[in-house]
């Protein structure tokens, strides 16, 4: 058997799983990880300082060099380096910025670059295409009612109901006190409210007390009705910037919802559109740079935390087919989608999780079966270009 050899500069999930996956193929494994570290000093340029490191080191030996930092500022500054310091160099890179990749393509034949979002994002949809297997033969029930925090009674609605509180006593005060009929009371709080003063009924000749209680109605309505249309105005306004964020109770059934519009993100909702299939985003920051050039392609975008219930219900969880939870963060996942178990407990999930020993406890403890790790793609791709021949 001869075997191969390679290089690995970077750091970060893609890096460490493509450098544990070549070595279990049999390739002799270098890795760099403290390059830029060694790259620290401001007077000295990336090329010099690369000079540097690789004086004692032969390149041009090893079968395949990779540089994998997680930054694409990174990967960059360092294969533009390597380049013109070796030409000949075979270098696989990441690099999810799909504006530049193909410039970096075109300018080195030599140079192999991957987009780890692109790469994963087909696999994750053909992961729904995957049989749910329920480990667990008993299930203790889900109160869903615990998870929905009934709304509390609105500023506004308080207002409103402490507003008619007060023209009903005021009501039954001066229909006792002044000897009115019921209808001529109910006519002379409402006059008195609206400050309209017709005169054909004052309390000129009545006692202090209900003088007193006239100024009172007179000064608490006024400010009753200025707070009530406040809030109602601020209801409105808000109501509308909601329904320009997306934020409505979505009706579809048999969709897909898809929580984060990051790197995978973007790929997988474009991929589900290229599919026919209707699906909802939720993507936590108003400010991502995908929502505008996503909702320009009709795809429909949630503003708001995916792991809240509320929004989950908005999104139309218990009438869809899948979710998918793709966020930068495994544990973030894990409860998005075990939110989402609670709402319909044979739903299809594809989480993003970057630790494999953790996948498999959540396939076998929480009955989610569909997880994947977009670094774990992509170093599997990385290992398949450095293969050890036999002879």
């Amino acid at each position: 058997m001869s075997s191969k050899t390679a290089i690995i500069l970077g750091t970060g999930h893609i890096a460490n799983r493509t450098k544990l996956l070549l070595t279990q193929k049999g390739v002799t494994v270098t890795s760099l990880s403290n390059v830029f570290s060694d790259l620290s000093g401001e007077e000295s340029r990336t090329i010099t300082k690369l000079e540097e490191i690789f004086r004692h080191i032969d390149l041009l030996s090893y079968n395949m060099t990779y540089v994998l930092f997680d930054r694409d500022e990174d990967n960059l500054e360092v294969v533009i380096a390597m380049t013109a310091l070796y030409p000949s160099l075979t270098i696989a890179t990441t690099f999810f910025n799909e504006t530049i990749r193909p410039h970096l393509e075109r300018a080195n034949e030599k140079l192999i670059v991957v987009n780890p979002a692109k790469l994963a994002a087909p696999v994750f949809l053909d992961a729904l295409e995957e049989p749910i297997v329920q480990h667990q033969k008993e299930k203790r029930p889900v109160d869903n009612d615990a998870l929905i925090q009934k709304p509390a009674l609105s500023g506004l609605a308080k207002l409103v109901s402490l507003f008619v509180a007060v023209i009903l006593c005021s009501v039954i005060y001066f229909h006792f006190s002044e000897q009115l009929s019921w209808l001529d009371s109910v006519y002379f709080v409402v006059v008195t409210i609206c400050t309209v003063g017709y005169g054909d009924i004052n309390l000129l000749s009545s006692s202090a007390t209900s003088k007193i209680i006239g100024i009172l109605l007179i000064l608490c309505s006024n400010i009753f009705i200025w707070l009530i249309f406040s809030l109602l105005v601020n209801k409105i306004v808000t109501r509308r910037t909601q329904l320009q964020l997306g934020r409505k109770k979505y009706r579809y059934k048999n969709h897909i919802i898809v929580c984060g519009l990051g790197r995978i993100g973007y790929f997988i909702a474009l991929e589900l559109q290229k599919r026919g299939e209707k699906i909802v985003v939720i993507e936590l920051k108003q400010e991502s740079a995908n929502i505008d050039f996503h909702r320009s392609h009709g795809i429909d975008i949630y503003i708001g935390d995916a792991r809240l219930p509320g929004v989950l219900i908005d999104a139309g969880v218990e009438q869809c087919r899948a979710l998918i939870s793709v966020v930068d963060d495994d544990y973030t996942n894990l409860e998005i989608g075990l939110t989402a178990k609670s709402f319909q407990p044979y739903i299809q999930i594809v989480l993003r999780i970057f630790d494999e020993s953790m996948a498999d406890i959540i396939k076998e403890k929480f009955d989610i079966q569909l997880t994947k790790s977009m670094s774990f793609i992509a170093a599997q791709k990385f290992a398949s270009l450095c293969e050890p021949n036999s002879e």
